[in-house]
């Protein structure tokens, strides 16, 4: 698919089709939370949630699948994003993040072949990660 053919299916955020849709959101987010589980570096976020993770997996497969570009399912469903607001109740520093972006990172390498779109949604997410940290460490 040509950058025109993506951009007229979504004129704003093509990244949800350069990514290859919902089974590629779906993978992402399988393999960030496996990376999340089986890095040792992670186990401070792990512990942040509960032992079943199949809400918060279903809750970030509709949250990126919008903020990627995809239908607009997250809002409809649960309202404006708010995400430091979301996070505020958790104590996240620079290591919660770093930890985070490792198992995120591990998972773009994993399920995103363009290099390109992968540098893209690493710099993205880690502008995310950076404004949600609600504490100095």
């Amino acid at each position: 698919m040509t950058s025109a053919e993506l951009t007229a299916i979504e004129p704003h955020n093509p990244h949800f089709a350069r990514l290859g849709g919902d089974d590629a959101v779906r993978r992402l987010v399988d393999s960030f939370y496996h990376n999340m589980d089986t890095l040792p570096e992670a186990a401070t976020i792990r512990a942040l949630h509960g032992e079943d993770l199949a809400e918060v997996k279903a809750v970030l497969r509709l949250y990126l699948t919008e903020w990627l570009g995809g239908p607009k399912d997250y809002s409809a469903r649960r309202g404006p994003p708010r995400l430091r607001a979301r996070h505020a109740a958790f104590p996240i520093g620079t290591a919660e993040r770093d930890a985070w972006m490792l198992c995120m990172r591990a998972a773009l390498k994993e399920i995103v072949v363009d290099d390109e779109l992968r540098r893209q949604l690493d710099s993205s997410f880690l502008r995310i990660g950076n404004a949600i940290v609600n504490r100095g460490t």
